[in-house]
Formats: structure tokens, C-alpha cells, sequence
């Protein structure tokens, strides 16, 4: 049932094991490895304890802990051995992408859920981007939920409305945060010295970088990858709508 129901304490007809989400199958779990270690974090007390009654009483889950902020979110996940971790995508106070983003560079890090409101197009293309393994809105119900977050520990990648093969196909996809940092600079007009500076490398270790991020995007020069940046970022706000 949706979350908000639920907290007003309204039923609906359960929705079965195996259903189809907006093209994307969802297959039933199967709980050969054990039960799912996960770790909820929302601001909202309201939806962190309706989100951690429904994990508790799913045999499919071990729910480690239940936290309000970004901070508390890392820490934990850090410390502890967790498969998946569902999030807010406003998740106070660094915010849904800059926590998948650090996670995106650690080993051992959990697969992440961003379980958030949709009211704005382009958040699971950002959270995919980021590095997220799936998407759920806050309009859907509660089992969807439980069955994305199932099928992401089983190593699949679940978006709604989005095409993830081609998404990954993108040049900007293959990036690594540290790339993608420098291709924003590099828009900027920032000098290779300048550059040196903001990272703290040499002017060399800027020139190798260079040279691997205009591979990847498929460009000869410096001037070719400025102009692939805002081309991705026009194309970007076209598919995802206008509010930023």
C-alpha cells in the first residue's frame, strides 16, 4: 500500500509477489543468501518508522538501523557490513547524490535505494548517474518498494521510467567523480594550472586526467570536451523538465 495510507492507516488489496512496474519485471526473491542486511535513512520520523515496521516483519530483510541524516548514514555504512541502504534524495544535510557519490568511490560499499518523492523528473536519471542501483517513488506502495530493494541486492539495477542500458551507455555514466569534478572545471574555463591548484595534483598528473576523461568521452581536445558538457547538460534538462 502507499506509505502515506498506510501511516493514515488505510487498506488496500495486497499486490502480488511478481508484477511489472512501468516495463521493468520484478521477480519474486529468492532468500538463498539469507536475509537482506539494510539500513533506512529519512528525515521524516514518521516514514522512518512505518519504512522500519514493514523491513522488520519482510523475512527477506535484517534491518541494522533506522537514521535521520547523511551523516549517520555513512558512518553506519562504513562500519557495518550492509548489503542495500534505502535513502531520501534530500536526506539532510549533504543531500541523496553527494552520499551515493562517496559511496560510488568505497569498497564494500551498499547498493543504494533512493526512495523519494518523483515530483521532479530527472531525480532517478541524477540518482542512476550518481551511482544509485534503483528508484522508488513515494507515490507507489510499500511492496514495491520491498520487491526493488529485494532486487537490487540480487545485483539488478531498477528505474522506473528510465532506459538503464542506455543511460549507461552514456559517456557521462563511465565517469568517476574525480572526472567528472575535472570536466566541471574544465567548463569553467579553468587553466591546467589552475586546475593543479583546485585538486591538489601536479600539472602532469591534470594532463593524464585530461587525457583519459576526452577517451572516454570520445574527444580529441579541451575545447571539444566543453562543448560535450553543455550539450549533455541541455539534453539533460530537456528529458528531466525545467526545475532545477
Amino acid at each position: 500500500m502507499p506509505l502515506y495510507a498506510h501511516l493514515m492507516g488505510r487498506f488496500f488489496p495486497p499486490i502480488s509477489n511478481n508484477f511489472t512496474w512501468d516495463g521493468i519485471f520484478m521477480a519474486s526473491f529468492s532468500s538463498q543468501s539469507g536475509p537482506i542486511d539494510v539500513v533506512l535513512a529519512d528525515p521524516n520520523p514518521l516514514i522512518l518508522s512505518a519504512l522500519s515496521e514493514q523491513f522488520t516483519r519482510d523475512p527477506r530483510f535484517s534491518l541494522v538501523a533506522t537514521l535521520a541524516t547523511a551523516e549517520d548514514f555513512l558512518s553506519t555504512t562504513m562500519r557495518l557490513s550492509v548489503r542495500v541502504g534505502v535513502i531520501d534524495w534530500n536526506l539532510p544535510l549533504l543531500g541523496g547524490q553527494r552520499v551515493i557519490e562517496f559511496l560510488r568511490e568505497q569498497e564494500n560499499a551498499p547498493r543504494v535505494v533512493v526512495y523519494s518523492d518523483a515530483d521532479r523528473r530527472d531525480i532517478p536519471r541524477r540518482a542512476l548517474t550518481a551511482g544509485a542501483a534503483g528508484f522508488c517513488p513515494r507515490s507507489g506502495t510499500v511492496q514495491e518498494l520491498l520487491n526493488t530493494v529485494a532486487e537490487v541486492a540480487a545485483g539488478k539495477m531498477v528505474f522506473p521510467f528510465l532506459d538503464v542500458r542506455e543511460l549507461q551507455a552514456d559517456p557521462i555514466f563511465q565517469l568517476t567523480k574525480r572526472e567528472r569534478a575535472l570536466l566541471d572545471a574544465l567548463a569553467e574555463g579553468r587553466t591546467n594550472k589552475e586546475l593543479a591548484e583546485s585538486f591538489g595534483i601536479s600539472v602532469n598528473t591534470v594532463k593524464f586526467h585530461l587525457s583519459n576523461l576526452y577517451e572516454k568521452l570520445d574527444v580529441k581536445n579541451r575545447s571539444q570536451a566543453i562543448a560535450f558538457y553543455f550539450s549533455a547538460r541541455i539534453d539533460s534538462r530537456r528529458s528531466g523538465g525545467d526545475n532545477e
